[in-house]
């Protein structure tokens, strides 16, 4: 999937050195984002070929489009940290910032 970042650099998901799925808790009923809260909103994690972490919005709404962000290590540490991912070398240190 090709998406345009606000700054409008064009990132593909396909060339991505890796991707990383939200965890989702089931709430009796459904599987809810822990990043959303929903069970609608959906958010995966990527490493572009450059070494930039992005995040991928999608939605199961109808007519909602996915969009795209770029993340600072920071935030990037801390959404993986909250998803259960194990954290890449290069955001180890930012996950001093983000957890206590």
């Amino acid at each position: 999937m090709r998406l345009r970042m606000p700054d409008q650099t064009v990132v593909d998901t396909d060339k991505a050195t890796a991707s990383y799925e939200e965890k989702t808790d089931w709430n009796g009923r459904n599987h809810i984002s822990r990043n959303t809260g929903t069970q609608w909103e959906h958010e995966t994690l990527y490493r572009s070929a450059k070494g930039r972490y992005y995040l991928v919005r999608t939605s199961q709404r109808e007519g909602t489009l996915p969009g795209a962000e770029w993340l600072e290590p920071a935030q990037a540490a801390a959404w993986l940290i909250l998803n259960e991912h194990e954290l890449p070398p290069e955001l180890v240190a930012a996950a001093g910032e983000v957890t206590e």
